[in-house]
């Protein structure tokens, strides 16, 4: 079986978080462009933010840029291939 989509994974991810008590928000904001993919609840007031991407993609420009001035507010931004690293990520984040 081959590998599964950006949005396939990222849906995998938001089960697999969910199973473990963390909370996922899918990041659409209205009329803006670049933003993560989704938003990790994790416990103690952090979040993580998600950007999914095949193996071998690339961040847009504009998302190079979000995620630039996300991080310089003190975020947490990854970009992960596949379900089981953003879970890796997200319970790592979590200790």
């Amino acid at each position: 079986m081959g590998a599964l989509s950006e949005a396939a994974e990222e849906r995998k991810a938001a089960r697999l978080l969910a199973g473990l008590g963390l909370l996922t928000l899918k990041l659409n904001v209205q009329g803006q462009v670049g933003w993560p993919d989704r938003l990790v609840v994790l416990p103690g007031g952090r979040v993580l933010f998600v950007e999914m991407k095949l193996v071998g993609g690339k961040a847009t420009a504009r998302q190079v840029l979000v995620h630039r001035a996300l991080r310089g507010l003190g975020h947490r931004v990854e970009t992960c291939s596949s379900a089981a690293e953003v879970v890796a990520l997200a319970v790592e984040a979590s200790e």
